[in-house]
Protein backbone atom coordinates (compact mmCIF):
# COMPACT_ATOMS: atom_id res chain seq x y z
CA UNK A 1 0.00 0.00 0.00
CA UNK A 2 1.31 3.22 -0.86
CA UNK A 3 1.82 6.28 1.51
CA UNK A 4 -1.01 8.04 0.04
CA UNK A 5 -3.62 5.45 0.04
CA UNK A 6 -1.99 4.99 3.96
CA UNK A 7 -3.27 8.36 4.77
CA UNK A 8 -6.21 8.78 2.84
CA UNK A 9 -7.13 5.82 4.33
CA UNK A 10 -6.49 6.99 8.09
CA UNK A 11 -8.30 9.92 7.56
CA UNK A 12 -11.69 7.76 5.76
CA UNK A 13 -11.11 5.72 9.04
CA UNK A 14 -10.77 9.01 11.41
CA UNK A 15 -13.68 10.48 9.75
CA UNK A 16 -15.89 7.27 9.95
CA UNK A 17 -15.44 7.26 13.88
CA UNK A 18 -17.08 10.53 13.33
CA UNK A 19 -19.79 9.59 11.65
CA UNK A 20 -20.49 6.54 13.94
CA UNK A 21 -20.70 9.24 16.57
CA UNK A 22 -23.13 11.38 15.09
CA UNK A 23 -25.09 8.56 13.79
CA UNK A 24 -25.23 6.97 17.65
CA UNK A 25 -25.70 10.65 19.15
CA UNK A 26 -28.54 11.05 16.94
CA UNK A 27 -30.44 8.05 18.82
CA UNK A 28 -29.08 9.13 21.84
CA UNK A 29 -30.68 12.66 22.33
CA UNK A 30 -34.27 13.93 22.47
CA UNK A 31 -33.52 17.90 21.51
CA UNK A 32 -35.15 17.59 17.68
CA UNK A 33 -32.76 20.78 16.91
CA UNK A 34 -29.33 18.72 17.85
CA UNK A 35 -30.92 15.57 16.41
CA UNK A 36 -31.18 17.94 13.10
CA UNK A 37 -27.38 19.19 13.75
CA UNK A 38 -26.45 15.37 13.86
CA UNK A 39 -28.04 14.43 11.13
CA UNK A 40 -26.46 17.22 8.97
CA UNK A 41 -23.00 16.49 10.39
CA UNK A 42 -23.49 12.68 9.48
CA UNK A 43 -24.34 13.20 5.96
CA UNK A 44 -21.23 15.47 5.99
CA UNK A 45 -18.63 13.02 7.15
CA UNK A 46 -20.34 10.40 4.71
CA UNK A 47 -19.56 12.81 1.17
CA UNK A 48 -16.43 13.24 3.12
CA UNK A 49 -15.65 9.32 3.08
CA UNK A 50 -16.96 9.10 -0.11
CA UNK A 51 -14.69 11.50 -2.04
CA UNK A 52 -11.50 9.80 -0.01
CA UNK A 53 -13.05 6.62 -1.21
CA UNK A 54 -12.82 7.51 -4.57
CA UNK A 55 -9.23 8.66 -4.39
CA UNK A 56 -8.20 5.66 -2.73
CA UNK A 57 -9.83 3.52 -5.39
CA UNK A 58 -8.48 5.23 -7.83
CA UNK A 59 -5.20 3.39 -7.11
CA UNK A 60 -7.06 0.38 -7.42
CA UNK A 61 -6.75 -0.30 -3.50
CA UNK A 62 -9.72 -1.18 -1.16
CA UNK A 63 -10.67 2.40 0.72
CA UNK A 64 -10.86 1.43 5.10
CA UNK A 65 -13.99 0.13 5.87
CA UNK A 66 -13.72 0.66 10.03
CA UNK A 67 -12.92 3.26 12.47
CA UNK A 68 -10.31 3.25 14.93
CA UNK A 69 -10.18 2.21 18.89
CA UNK A 70 -10.27 6.32 19.76
CA UNK A 71 -13.23 6.58 17.92
CA UNK A 72 -15.26 3.52 19.96
CA UNK A 73 -13.61 4.72 23.14
CA UNK A 74 -14.89 8.18 22.60
CA UNK A 75 -18.34 7.04 21.59
CA UNK A 76 -18.08 4.94 25.02
CA UNK A 77 -16.90 7.65 27.24
CA UNK A 78 -19.75 9.94 26.14
CA UNK A 79 -21.89 6.95 26.80
CA UNK A 80 -20.40 6.48 30.37
CA UNK A 81 -20.37 10.43 30.67
CA UNK A 82 -23.99 10.53 30.04
CA UNK A 83 -25.60 8.11 32.53
CA UNK A 84 -23.50 10.35 35.26
CA UNK A 85 -24.73 13.69 33.77
CA UNK A 86 -28.04 15.63 34.01
CA UNK A 87 -27.53 16.84 30.68
CA UNK A 88 -26.82 14.23 28.01
CA UNK A 89 -27.05 16.45 25.14
CA UNK A 90 -24.10 18.30 26.30
CA UNK A 91 -22.06 15.41 27.05
CA UNK A 92 -22.89 14.15 23.40
CA UNK A 93 -22.48 17.58 22.27
CA UNK A 94 -18.56 18.13 24.05
CA UNK A 95 -17.53 14.67 23.03
CA UNK A 96 -19.24 15.42 18.94
CA UNK A 97 -16.69 18.71 19.56
CA UNK A 98 -13.91 16.71 20.19
CA UNK A 99 -14.17 14.14 17.64
CA UNK A 100 -14.48 17.93 15.42
CA UNK A 101 -11.38 18.54 16.38
CA UNK A 102 -9.55 15.40 16.02
CA UNK A 103 -10.87 15.12 12.36
CA UNK A 104 -9.52 18.33 11.65
CA UNK A 105 -6.10 17.82 13.23
CA UNK A 106 -6.03 14.75 11.33
CA UNK A 107 -6.39 16.42 7.71
CA UNK A 108 -3.81 19.23 8.95
CA UNK A 109 -1.36 16.80 9.49
CA UNK A 110 -1.71 15.26 6.46
CA UNK A 111 -1.83 18.04 4.57
CA UNK A 112 1.50 18.83 5.55
CA UNK A 113 3.62 15.67 3.68
CA UNK A 114 0.68 15.01 1.44
CA UNK A 115 1.53 14.36 -2.62
CA UNK A 116 0.13 17.35 -4.02
CA UNK A 117 -2.65 15.54 -5.83
CA UNK A 118 -4.02 14.89 -2.33
CA UNK A 119 -3.21 18.01 -0.65
CA UNK A 120 -5.59 19.67 -3.68
CA UNK A 121 -8.71 17.06 -2.78
CA UNK A 122 -7.78 17.97 0.70
CA UNK A 123 -7.84 21.52 0.09
CA UNK A 124 -11.14 20.82 -1.04
CA UNK A 125 -12.38 18.89 1.74
CA UNK A 126 -10.85 21.15 4.45
CA UNK A 127 -13.99 23.18 3.60
CA UNK A 128 -16.50 20.85 4.47
CA UNK A 129 -14.23 19.82 7.33
CA UNK A 130 -13.73 23.42 9.14
CA UNK A 131 -17.97 24.26 8.64
CA UNK A 132 -18.56 21.51 10.63
CA UNK A 133 -15.83 22.02 13.01
CA UNK A 134 -17.38 25.91 13.30
CA UNK A 135 -21.08 24.47 13.52
CA UNK A 136 -20.03 22.40 16.66
CA UNK A 137 -18.41 25.14 18.68
CA UNK A 138 -21.48 27.25 19.61
CA UNK A 139 -23.51 24.13 20.62
CA UNK A 140 -20.08 23.48 22.83
CA UNK A 141 -20.21 26.63 24.19
CA UNK A 142 -24.14 26.27 24.84
CA UNK A 143 -23.08 22.58 27.08
CA UNK A 144 -20.30 24.67 28.78
CA UNK A 145 -20.63 24.76 32.55
CA UNK A 146 -21.96 21.03 32.38
CA UNK A 147 -19.79 18.39 33.98
CA UNK A 148 -18.50 16.94 30.94
CA UNK A 149 -15.18 16.28 30.20
CA UNK A 150 -12.70 15.04 27.30
CA UNK A 151 -11.88 11.85 26.62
Amino acid sequence: MSQKTAQLNELIEITRDGERFYQHAIGEVKDAQLRQLFEDMLRAKTQVIQTLAVKVAEDHQPPAQGGTLIGKLRELYADTRSTLSRDTAATYVDQLAAAEQRIIEAFEDVMTDAEPDVQALLSVEMTNIRACHERMQPQQRVGEGSDTQRL
